[in-house]
């Protein structure tokens, strides 16, 4: 009888030893973006704790999203307003996306940081343009964090300033990136 509960359970001994220990899958719903406006007359700052994404170490892939809407802070409502009315026109293009594929290769069984360079499709205000982004990776106690600061042209994405405010508003846009990612388990994938 011992010997058939032995045999019965070989199998899955085997099969656990020969899946991976991890997905490879990072996941966070509570990325931090900041944007800064430094125009001659007026510095503006906003944020949102709202970005959204996904890495695939196995791959080398990401995806992530945020919501225009979600930008808080801003120097009055009427500013936050404008920036979704006129600007960003969030109710006909609601969020910015950024994928695509980490040059480097990862290894994150080794802790620590390093700096990687991630090459895909930026789209803000529905225009899309290929961006390459250098972010720091930490890894650590089976999280990665990701930091980035990169600065963003409007007119790389068809987002015109009237000549009013021009003084009031940067043509470039300086953006920063945090964001704690956990890896999902395997059963989660």
């Amino acid at each position: 009888m011992l010997f058939f509960i032995h045999l019965l359970f070989f199998p899955l001994s085997v099969i656990s030893a020969v899946l991976p220990a991890s997905s490879g899958i990072y996941t966070a719903n509570d990325g931090r973006v900041n944007f800064t406006s430094n125009a001659p007359l007026e510095l503006i700052k906003a944020a949102s704790n709202n970005l959204r994404g996904a890495l695939d170490t196995n791959k080398n892939t990401f995806a992530f999203s945020i919501s225009i809407q979600s930008f808080e802070g801003f120097n009055s409502p009427l500013q936050k307003e404008h920036f979704n009315e006129k600007f960003m026109e969030s109710d006909l293009y609601p969020n910015a996306t950024f994928q695509g594929k980490i040059i480097e290769a990862l290894d994150v069984s080794q802790k620590g940081e390093v700096m990687v360079r991630a090459k895909g499709q930026l789209t803000i205000h529905g225009v899309t343009q290929e961006r390459i982004i250098r972010s720091k990776l930490t890894v650590k106690d089976g999280k990665m964090v990701i930091e980035a600061q990169f600065s963003v042209l409007l007119v790389d994405h068809n987002i015109s300033i009237p000549k009013i405010v021009s003084q009031k508003i940067a043509e470039e846009i300086e953006v920063s990136i945090f964001m704690e990612m956990i890896e999902k388990s395997v059963s989660e994938r």
